[in-house]
């Protein structure tokens, strides 16, 4: 049996060399430690490049697409920019038709207003100015013979018929503008100056217009044969029918 100094002897001598072991066990394990850690390293570094076994993977998979959400399309631009035009004249095509209806009615309007025109009485305070020709007739007084139908029955029996003709239709349109203040118009048409008659003027002059424009449309329109005996009772009746009444005298004289 140790004694008890003998044991603390040991016990001090443990203590004193308890360090020198410690460092020295340090000493050795510290460079098995740093080469555990480095071949560690490395063997992740493959598991981490090794595809079969990456710790991260990518997939794809499908969910439901909520109704608010933007839907994506594959539809070039241009291509949608013509089906919403389309899709926009579909739903205006009533709004459309109701224009069309619009824009033909407004030229339905002017078309009855120019078509009507001849036949509109001027206002008595508005003044009338009668046009120089007719279409390519010259209707001017001063461009025309003092005695229209003497004149006109001389050019027929010199053979100019056409002529003789055109000067008797001249000298009444230039009288009906001129003396009896029909509305007489530069596109004033055979129609016309029939329809402007009967409402200005009082059956006698109204009757001779007719005829005169009858045997003229028949004429040159329809290239018949004018009887010289109808031609020459135009000619005499002129002055009678077409001339203005000078103040005091009777319906039926002559200027």
């Amino acid at each position: 049996m140790r004694s008890p100094d003998g044991a603390a002897l040991l016990l001090g001598v443990a203590l004193l060399l308890a360090p020198g072991v410690a460092n020295g066990m340090s000493g050795q394990a510290g460079p098995l430690l740093a080469n555990d850690d480095a071949e560690m390293a490395r063997a992740r570094d493959t598991v981490k490049a090794d595809p079969l076994v990456a710790p991260q993977r990518t997939f794809k998979s499908l969910k439901w697409r909520d109704a608010g959400s933007p839907r994506r399309s594959s539809t070039p631009a241009w291509m949608a920019w013509i089906v919403g035009l389309f899709t926009w004249f579909g739903e205006s095509a009533r709004y459309l038709l109701w224009a069309v209806a619009a824009v033909l009615a407004v030229l339905l309007v002017r078309y009855v207003f120019a078509v009507a025109r001849p036949h509109v009485t001027l206002a008595v305070d508005e003044p009338l100015i009668p046009p120089t020709h007719v279409r390519d007739l010259d209707i001017r007084p001063e461009h025309l013979p003092d005695d229209i139908g003497a004149a006109a029955r001389t050019l027929w029996d010199d053979g100019h018929q056409r002529a003789a003709l055109a000067l008797l239709y001249r000298g009444l349109l230039s009288r009906l503008a001129h003396a009896h203040n029909v509305p007489i118009a530069d596109s004033t048409t055979e129609g016309d100056c029939l329809q402007l008659t009967a409402l200005h003027l009082p059956a006698a002059r109204r009757d001779y217009a007719s005829r005169l424009v009858g045997v003229w449309q028949r004429a040159v329109y329809g290239r018949e044969a004018i009887d010289t005996a109808a031609v020459h009772d135009l000619c005499g009746d002129f002055s009678a029918a077409m001339n203005a009444v000078r103040p005091g005298a009777r319906s039926g004289g002559a200027a």
